[in-house]
């Protein structure tokens, strides 16, 4: 009777129960490792960020400043971006060092996004000319496959604004910034199809 009525306390289930739920835990951390390890995520499985805006270094260019005592030479970065679908901008910046000068030169463009109408056939509505200084530069609307007819600045803006059919010349001056600054220029008077229709509505009212 004696044996019968004995109890034996679960010593042996409690004492396990911790090292089971540390071992799993472990398990689950090593796993997890693995997987930050082999999914080409970086450091920490962090994904890369796309860029708003695609950049292109049009002109470099090294300048100096005479002081009391001597010259400061510096370097100046022309920087072009776009994101293919009607926006772009320009910028320049001045540094000591190149890589910085582009970085300010884009922080300046990041700031001056300008948007422009693109039509079917990815060219623009209608003729402009922009002018800057003793710049001049003609734009006309493409067919499809014209391709971007253009050299130097011009080409890198109208590609990065998303223009892939046009026809482009430029007369007087081909400073690099006075390019970009007349091309800049006409591309602010380019209007959409409805701007367009109503303006002529408009004329045939008035005559």
């Amino acid at each position: 009777m004696e044996n019968e009525n004995k109890t034996v306390a679960p010593v042996a289930k409690t004492a396990e129960a911790p090292e089971a739920k540390t071992s799993s835990r472990n398990d689950r951390n090593s796993s997890a490792r693995r997987s930050n390890r082999g999914n080409g995520r970086g450091r920490r499985g962090r994904t890369p960020v796309k860029k708003e805006y695609e950049e292109r270094v049009v002109h470099i260019s090294r300048i100096s400043k005479t002081v009391k005592g001597g010259r400061r030479m510096r370097f100046s970065a022309l920087v072009v971006i776009g994101n293919g679908k009607g926006k772009y901008g320009f910028g320049i910046g001045k540094s000591i060092e190149v890589p910085d000068a582009i970085k300010k030169a884009l922080q300046v463009a990041e700031h001056d996004v300008r948007n422009i109408p693109i039509v079917k056939n990815g060219t623009i509505p209608h003729t402009v000319e922009g002018h800057f200084g003793a710049c001049k530069v003609f734009l006309k609307p493409a067919p499809a496959g014209t391709g971007v007819v253009a050299g130097g600045p011009v080409r890198a803006i109208l590609e990065l604004a998303g223009i892939k059919n046009v026809y482009s010349k430029v007369y007087g001056s081909r400073t690099s910034i006075n390019v970009i600054k007349a091309t800049a220029d006409g591309l602010g008077q380019l209007k959409t199809k409805k701007v367009l229709e109503l303006t002529q509505e408009a004329k045939k009212e008035e005559k």
